[in-house]
């Protein structure tokens, strides 16, 4: 699928293209503006989900007729960097910490990621500095190595940090090959399961689906806001040892509860299982195989709980020598070319958004909400499974083009001038928020979160 387009996400998901008319678009001038088509895959990854919203409450309440879907460029482009447009009772989030950025080194550039505290302290052990160093000394550090060292001994110690590759270099590279040869989307039934058709209403499609949150940061966090933008009560846990970012968790918080249980700790693990037990949804946004000891592979959750729709979420892909890597939008950017693409190799750029994540975490709750519906139909026990890198690929190999008929923005084809009708404000736990508004939208469907993000991992670890 090279298009970057609706139909395209459409078809990777099963879906009715006869369902496709249904969808239409607002063009603005100067949304996500990049080299490369971010915002046609930015709007093609909403489309589809809200497409596949409006599908499965059709279906549950038993309409003729799909809602018609309306995909707004301002509100996209909005919701694409929602984490920048955060307020906490008037403060500017923090996206990035001092040492994640690009550095030189002796032969290009490497590009490391140490906003949690156990991955700045594994990246400076891997260099041999001590906790309280300069950024300046460790740029003197990086500049004595070549970029793929500093790549294989911080990846060797557990931290992140990845060279900056040409996309001709990743389409040559092992991992890049194993990338390119999966499909955007992995769909496959996994085990047998009885066919589940509660009924609904067609505005909240997901009202009543239990789903299990095992995801972190962005993109994870991205498609379980939105089933929980749907009706669907989602239930993030967590290790009480890895606590989240209180920023990130404030931008993804929306419309989902958090607790904290210790699956090596014996009543944590009962209570878990209970959870599991009851559970329709689960997604994870580890490594590959990272919770397979804790009983989370596909296989095994579909002995334990049959007709479970289980959803997985990685950076680098299943398979290849990077499987088990862990990985971050920006540094998928930077092997993948992308870098290179939106700057040069002697200045390497960045997309205007955390595009890789944000539409993943998109393309994740559609693939969801099309498991659901067709689990309605057949049952069975369903896997998805995406990859950073897949999307990236997608992007870097897609051509322009658009996803469904055009709906002038305003008057002589608006331009996207700021966030403005698609930010709000609302009172919480954590203090008065200014938050971006979700983009999927279709006739009668939510408009916004029920309720705003909580304290991190202060809520029970039960159902509603």
């Amino acid at each position: 699928m090279d298009a970057v387009n609706t139909e395209s996400v459409w078809e990777a998901l099963g879906g009715d293209p006869a369902l496709l008319p249904r969808v239409s678009e607002v063009v603005r001038i100067g949304a996500l503006q990049a080299r490369l088509p971010v915002r046609e895959l930015a709007r093609a990854c909403v489309g589809a989900c809200a497409l596949a919203a409006a599908e499965l409450g059709a279906r549950r309440a038993g309409l003729a007729e799909v809602p018609r879907v309306r995909v707004d460029d301002g509100a996209v482009a909005t919701a694409f960097v929602s984490e920048s447009h955060l307020l906490v009772d008037g403060r500017q989030p923090v996206t990035f910490a001092p040492l994640s950025r690009f550095w030189r080194t002796a032969d290009g550039w490497v590009r490391t990621h140490a906003n949690y505290p156990h991955h700045r302290a594994r990246l400076l052990d891997a260099l041999g500095l001590p906790g309280d160093v300069s950024v300046e000394t460790v740029a003197a550090t990086l500049e004595e190595r070549s970029a793929t060292d500093v790549e294989d001994t911080v990846y060797a110690a557990g931290g992140l940090a990845v060279a900056l590759r040409t996309p001709e270099e990743w389409a040559g590279h092992e991992q890049g090959r194993a990338v390119a040869a999966r499909p955007l989307l992995h769909r496959e039934i996994v085990g047998t399961g009885p066919v589940r058709r509660p009924t609904g209403e067609a505005g909240l499609p997901a009202a009543g689906v239990r789903v299990l949150d095992l995801t972190r940061v962005i993109a994870g966090p991205v498609a379980t806001r939105t089933l929980g933008l749907l009706g669907a009560d989602v239930l993030r846990v967590d290790s009480p040892g890895l606590p989240e970012l209180a920023d990130q968790h404030a931008d993804t918080g929306f419309g989902k509860r958090s607790a904290t249980l210790d699956l090596t700790d014996r009543a944590d693990r009962r209570t878990f299982e209970d959870l599991l037990a009851e559970a329709d949804v689960v997604v994870t946004g580890y490594r590959p195989g990272a919770l397979d000891r804790f009983g989370l592979a596909p296989q095994a959750l579909a002995e334990r709980r049959p007709g479970l729709v289980v959803a997985q979420l990685s950076a680098w892909g299943a398979d290849g020598p990077w499987a088990g890597r862990r990985g971050f939008d920006s540094l998928v950017q930077v092997a993948t070319g992308i870098a290179v693409t939106e700057g040069s190799p002697e200045k390497p750029g960045a997309l205007p958004a955390q595009a890789l994540d944000h539409g993943t975490g998109f393309l994740l709750a559609a693939a969801v909400l099309r498991s659901i519906t067709e689990q309605r139909e057949e049952g069975g026990t369903r896997l998805v499974q995406l990859a950073l890198a897949r999307t990236a690929a997608w992007l870097t190999s897609g051509s322009r083009s658009g996803g469904g008929p055009t709906v002038p923005g305003g008057p002589a084809g608006a331009s996207y001038d700021g966030p403005g009708p698609w930010v709000a404000e609302t009172g919480s736990s954590l203090g008065t928020l200014r938050y971006a508004l979700p983009p999927v939208s279709f006739e009668g469907g939510p408009a916004d979160w029920t309720h705003p993000p909580g304290v991190w991992g202060a809520d029970e670890a039960r159902w509603a």
